[in-house]
């Protein structure tokens, strides 16, 4: 297939691009590095079936003539991490809404699937827990992380509409916490944090009591779901991510235990609309799918190591 990705150069993009490329696919990739990292596909610079341009997806586009028609689009333009979403709230507000209508015209074009990458965070500090799909959330509409919340919210709904008005051929996969290389050393997200503070020695920062849970799941795991999911017959959202539900202490403890860093803990004062809960109940994956995730939290920060030593060396 020829496949255009949007936030190619991001954590999942990077790596959602290479799982195409080693499937023997054709893949034009799409970012403006507001939050992208070069960094992630340089090693793609000589990949003859690779063809990236640098551009915003809110602002209408096509593909060039000698590019062709594409017969899928992966959309994973987005900031995601707290720090950025806050520093970027209009472009991620715009993204979440013009940026999926011009990804979703693309796809409606030349009648191509489409997979949008939606989020835990549909669901806010939720009431139910683990969280379903049909669990319709518990999100604050105007609380710093809205930004976020409601452009993810919004884009499902984009997403369907195109699904029942024009018949595109749409998915909607609902991340939980991912990790694992290429994932920005400065994001702000737990395992980044962690990992980093305990590679420099620095006290790893623990907002609230560290009581608070998630559900981290390794990044080729989470890859493997949403391939699985594009080619599946489901329109409705469908939660990918591990079930294992940690506290954020247990995290830490995780990290200095694979890091051997004898860095002590420092507590900070929790973020407003913080979700107290984060687990996802992945029967429909596993059922529709077939999938589950396979690497457990001790043996991901092993595979991750390496690549967050590497950054710490490189000046981060």
């Amino acid at each position: 297939m020829r496949v255009l990705v949007t936030g190619a150069a991001g954590f999942l993009g990077s790596h959602l691009t290479d799982r195409l490329l080693n499937e023997g696919h054709t893949v034009v990739g799409v970012d403006n590095f507001s939050t992208g990292d070069r960094e992630n596909l340089a090693h793609l610079g000589n990949e003859p079936r690779f063809r990236f341009e640098e551009r915003d997806i809110c602002q209408p586009f096509g593909l060039d003539a000698d590019w062709g028609p594409v017969d899928y689009v992966f959309n994973f333009a987005s900031p995601a991490s707290p720090p950025e979403y806050l520093r970027l709230g209009l472009e991620t507000l715009r993204v979440g809404s013009a940026g999926v209508d011009n990804t979703l015209a693309i796809a409606a074009r030349y009648n191509a699937g489409f997979l949008h990458a939606s989020t835990s965070e549909c669901y806010g500090d939720p009431l139910e827990h683990p969280q379903r799909e049909s669990y319709w959330g518990n999100v604050n509409p105007v609380g710093p992380r809205s930004v976020y919340d409601e452009s993810k919210r919004f884009a499902e709904a984009m997403v369907m509409a195109y699904h029942r008005s024009r018949g595109v051929n749409t998915h909607l996969v609902r991340i939980f916490n991912t990790y694992g290389p290429r994932l920005h050393p400065s994001d702000g997200r737990v395992v980044s944090n962690f990992m980093m503070q305990a590679l420099r020695g620095e006290p790893l920062t623990i907002y609230g009591d560290g009581s608070q849970t998630r559900s981290f799941c390794y990044v080729n795991d989470l890859i493997e779901g949403i391939l699985r999911l594009s080619r599946s017959e489901e329109h409705l959202p469908v939660n990918i991510g591990n079930p294992d539900e940690f506290t954020i202490l247990e995290c830490a403890q995780a990290v200095l235990e694979v890091t051997g860093s004898k860095s002590e803990l420092h507590f900070e004062s929790l973020p407003e609309d913080d979700p107290v809960r984060r687990r996802p109940d992945i029967a429909k994956a596993r059922a529709l799918l077939g999938w589950e995730p396979r690497i457990n939290l001790q043996e991901g920060l092993e595979r991750s190591l390496e690549f967050f030593k590497g950054r710490l060396a490189s000046g981060w």
